[in-house]
């Protein structure tokens, strides 16, 4: 059985153990709440954006899927959307895509819970609550588990965050689209809705 830490205010500190169906049962039960927990089961509860944060990330969302709905080469999932990495950590990117050939690959029962694996393109738009230390280690987290692509956002700085595997990370300043490379052929986010 996993221990699972859930940080409260300083100094607070609540340590239980769930197993993976106890974790999928917390989420249905407070579905209020966006959790993940990190591969070493720790219980993170996200705060919920604020508004400009939540608009932006509907409009990353909505291209995504407008581009997908045009080429049917997979599935997009948005914030909500759970994922189970194979290192263990169960996590909720912002915007995902996963190739339709490996969700075809899972069973129903597999599509309806936190999917068993990290998608193929993954984005985290920073919020005000986010750090930039945590989200880059998700982000490397991504690439390690799967990932072919992966964009961290920082509307403050107006910078994208480029991740593939086996390469440096790239950041990009002030640019007005970002391309989805080979992993999401055509693809181009216009980052004008999103700064």
């Amino acid at each position: 059985m996993e221990t699972s830490t859930i940080y409260l205010p300083p100094r607070l500190e609540l340590k239980i153990n769930l197993t993976q169906e106890q974790f999928w049962q917390l989420c249905q039960e407070n579905d209020d709440l966006r959790f993940e927990r990190t591969a070493t089961g720790e219980l993170i509860i996200m705060p919920p954006t604020g508004g400009n944060t939540s608009e932006r990330n509907a409009d990353l969302n909505y291209q995504l899927k407008a581009w997908s709905r045009q080429n049917n080469l997979g599935k997009v999932f948005d914030s909500n959307g759970g994922f189970t990495l194979p290192n263990g950590a169960e996590r909720s990117p912002d915007a995902s895509w996963v190739k339709l050939e490996r969700w075809d690959s899972l069973t129903l029962e597999e599509q309806d819970k936190f999917a068993p694996l990290c998608p193929d393109f993954v984005v985290e738009l920073m919020s005000p609550s986010d750090t930039l230390p945590k989200t880059r280690e998700k982000m490397l987290e991504y690439i390690a588990n799967g990932a072919l692509l992966g964009w961290l956002i920082n509307r403050k700085k107006r910078e994208v965050e480029v991740y593939r595997p086996q390469q440096e990370m790239e950041i990009l300043v002030n640019y007005e689209t970002v391309s989805g490379e080979n992993v999401l052929p055509g693809f181009v986010l216009d980052l004008e809705t999103i700064w």
